[in-house]
């Protein structure tokens, strides 16, 4: 977490938060104000230098955030059956050519113009990735779909709708 300053030209004030940053699921830079703290003239008042107390406040809290987790795993253990907790990490590079082809922009597009009760990008990467890890049919394809990371959760029905258009 860190401090952020925003002065506004109009008013020539400055407004003080405490931000988090992370990185979205794409791996854009974002950030989510966690408090907001002010005007920097009015802290002053209560604080002799807001900033450095504030800074510190935000290192604090960051501290605080990261604590570590223990984790116990029984290796005599049985996993239940019919469960699938395996999930493929295959198609990974093909969803980076997926991407430089922007076919998702494509299908994200045309989704746009129609009315879909479904991801209609999600459902194109699971029959292409499906098809070029674990070659079937489309109804193979939709039962595989929980060995992906990053597909949506749709019907079968869905899969042969979405082959329409």
């Amino acid at each position: 977490m860190f401090l952020r300053r925003n002065f506004f030209k109009k008013t020539g004030r400055t407004y003080l938060y405490i931000v988090e940053g992370y990185r979205d699921q794409n791996g854009k830079p974002k950030s989510k104000v966690i408090q907001s703290l002010g005007y920097l003239d009015e802290l002053e008042k209560d604080y002799a230098d807001p900033i450095a107390h504030f800074t510190n406040v935000a290192k604090q809290m960051t501290s605080e955030g990261s604590r570590e987790i223990l984790i116990r795993l029984n290796p005599n253990a049985l996993l239940e059956r019919g469960s699938c907790n395996r999930k493929n990490y295959g198609h990974i590079v093909f969803s980076r050519i997926y991407h430089e082809l922007e076919l998702d922009r494509f299908f994200n597009n045309k989704a746009r113009h129609a009315e879909f009760e479904y991801n209609a990008n999600s459902i194109m990467k699971l029959l292409v990735f499906a098809r070029l890890i674990y070659p079937g049919s489309k109804k193979n394809a939709h039962e595989l779909k929980g060995r992906f990371f990053d597909i949506l959760d749709f019907t079968l029905n869905d899969v042969y709708t979405q082959l329409s258009h």
